[in-house]
């Protein structure tokens, strides 16, 4: 490699990026706007004489209308309206359900399908929706979160290098490629990566990170305390014991087939019993707060919310099964799903003088009704030291009236609408799935992927065909979508290419690559790749992902040539090791998971330290296979 010489220009840009690396670290403003500041900088310098050709001012803002940012915005977008579904909820129940009780068992499970999800929609995204999933896997099996939730965020980054769209530094990859073709002789432009095309090395990269948790976790994963946002049967119980005075636990029994008791309404059974049932199960139909009318049909399981002693003694007296856990209702029942909500009769509210029973509140509302606060007293089913038990389906409500309520957050946020209530309980997910759109949400999303394998559209087109698709058929609507981006990260890359754009344009990257080569002169090629992969890991470590490899690639590409490699793979090694961010919190997934497990960043370096030597050895070694 002939000698370069370090120009004004030169020197310019490489202060920028010493600037841009010292206020990521020092983290003295956000890294959006750091962002935003240093392509605002480099437009500035660019009006100087001395320094004009930094920068194209004329183009300084094409990053925001790039390729890249645009993929990035609708994959965003066709995440979102696959999870506005409840498609990702069922996902989610599956593992519930065939997940077991043992880490061995649950590590893969759930850090195998976080990792294939990532590898489709954003992998801090694919964290995001597990996070409550893992959280109630961690109450019911008493395994503590914290062994759970960093095999489930590893995998979730690792799935990210399964597509070439299952992260940022991947989907601009072939951006940056096109852009360094323009300064490469015909004989040595490169091609872009198909959708596929790193599949393999994403897919050898999540089964070494699974391995690597279900073999070593005992010992590099922290021991933890059994935690977890808890059961709602625990959240219920503790509720109603603390506010109202009502000693209550919630369970699931059994009731075999031909049993005496089908002669009775599920009203008798409360009555009887002082407990309520809120949940029916019958030949795989559930019903959450079923008609207290309805005549009990066998076999069933039901949901029964009452004192411990009270349920004893149902069970003992009518010979039915009392299961250890909820099983076919854990779903039902789990405080991601729903809770107790407190709703007040307004004067003027057209329920004043009508029962529940007459209104048949369950089945209009879908609620069960455990408590009517009124007067400083507590009406329920449930036997107090203060009051007998009352049957509360037949008192007529008046207006002040506390409804205490047992319902899902869909219909408590479909309440919200209803002025015969004033719902007082405001702290709930107030997010309403579409269900019957699963079907318009599958076929979009299934093509923008057949667009992406079968034509030579362009990936954001392809992406923003199934985007729009999902808003035009109502999946999400606009202002769903808009709110579905991260704007952060959409002003983090476009602001950032012009930088990287100039370390090409200015000779920036062949200077720095020539000291490099100079530092590893007579190295083999191979020690070469891996040397730009470890600096790649380092920058990512320090800076973002789309940082390091916007910043990368051009470097990358200028040793790859004067070595006489393949400058498409080594700029593929940049993008596939700015994913490996698990030594220090730094990753957004990493940062997501750090406070709900109390991790320390000494748990990323005992765990990540292992990791991300892995990670370099498999990537390292895939990409020589396969390519």
């Amino acid at each position: 490699m002939d000698s370069v010489s370090l120009t004004l220009e030169m020197s310019v840009v490489l202060g920028l990026l010493a600037f841009t690396v010292f206020l990521f670290v020092s983290e003295i403003v956000r890294i959006d706007l750091a962002a935003v500041l240093v392509m605002v900088l480099l437009g500035l310098i660019s009006q100087f004489p001395a320094t004009q050709n930094v920068a194209d001012v004329s183009h300084l803002f094409d990053g925001f209308a790039s390729n890249a940012v645009i993929s990035i915005i609708a994959v965003m977008i066709i995440g979102a309206g696959l999870d506005k579904t409840g498609l990702m909820g069922k996902v989610a129940a599956v593992i519930l359900r065939r997940g077991g009780s043992t880490e061995g068992r649950i590590i893969p499970i759930i850090s195998g399908t976080v990792g294939v999800i990532s590898s489709f929609m954003q992998n801090v995204g694919a964290a995001a929706l597990f996070l409550p999933v893992v959280s109630r896997i961690s109450v019911r099996t008493e395994i503590p979160l914290s062994r759970l939730l960093m095999p489930m965020g590893f995998c979730a980054i690792l799935g990210g290098t399964m597509t070439m769209v299952g992260s940022s530094p991947l989907i601009l990859l072939n951006d940056l490629i096109l852009a360094a073709n323009v300064m490469l002789p015909e004989g040595q432009k490169m091609q872009p990566f198909g959708l596929f095309s790193v599949t393999p090395i994403g897919v050898c990269l999540v089964i070494t990170g699974i391995i690597y948790f279900v073999v070593f976790g005992r010992w590099v994963l922290p021991k933890g305390d059994k935690q977890g946002d808890g059961t709602s049967a625990q959240s219920l119980k503790e509720y109603l014991r603390n506010i109202y005075g009502l000693d209550t636990d919630i369970v699931e029994i059994e009731i075999p087939a031909r049993h005496p008791c089908q002669k009775l309404t599920f009203d008798d059974l409360m009555q009887q019993y002082h407990v309520y049932v809120i949940g029916s199960a019958v030949s795989g139909q559930r019903w959450f707060a079923p008609l207290i009318t309805t005549q009990i049909e066998t076999p069933c399981r039901l949901a029964v919310l009452g004192p411990v002693k009270e349920i004893r003694s149902m069970v003992l007296n009518e010979d039915f099964t009392l299961q250890k856990d909820l099983e076919v209702f854990a779903e039902d029942y789990a405080p991601t799903t729903s809770g107790v909500a407190e709703l007040v009769i307004p004067p003027g509210s057209g329920l004043i003088g009508k029962t529940a029973h007459e209104i048949m509140f369950r089945k209009t509302y879908g609620a069960s009704m455990l408590a009517i606060h009124r007067d400083e007293e507590t009406l329920s089913y449930i036997e107090t030291e203060e009051h007998a038990p009352t049957a509360i389906a037949e008192v007529p409500f008046k207006a002040g009236d506390t409804l205490v309520v047992h319902i899902t957050w869909e219909s408590l946020a479909r309440m919200t609408r209803n002025r015969d209530f004033v719902v007082v309980t405001q702290d709930f997910p107030r997010e309403e799935l579409r269900p019957r759109k699963l079907g318009w949400a599958m076929l979009f999303f299934l093509v923008a992927l057949a667009l992406i394998l079968f034509s030579d559209v362009r990936l954001s087109l392809c992406l923003l065909t199934g985007a729009i698709g999902m808003i035009l058929t109502k999946v999400l609507d606009i202002d769903e979508a808009y709110e579905a981006v991260s704007w952060s990260t959409v002003f983090l890359l476009a602001s950032l290419i012009p930088l990287g754009q100039a370390v090409q344009s200015t000779g920036t990257a062949e200077w720095i690559a020539h000291q490099i080569l100079s530092l590893l002169d007579g190295w083999p090629l191979w020690a070469l790749q891996t040397g730009v992969a470890i600096l790649a890991t380092i920058f990512t470590l320090v800076m973002s992902n789309v940082g390091a490899t916007v910043l990368l690639v051009p470097l990358a590409v200028s040793i790859a040539l004067a070595a006489g490699g393949d400058p498409a793979i080594f700029a593929l090694t940049v993008a596939i090791s700015t994913s490996n961010s698990f030594l220090i919190p730094t990753h957004q997934v990493n940062a997501l998971i750090m406070g709900p497990a109390g991790y320390k960043v000494i748990d990323f370096v005992k765990s990540g330290g292992i990791m991300t030597v892995l990670f370099l050895i498999v990537s390292m070694f895939m990409m020589n296979v396969v390519f």
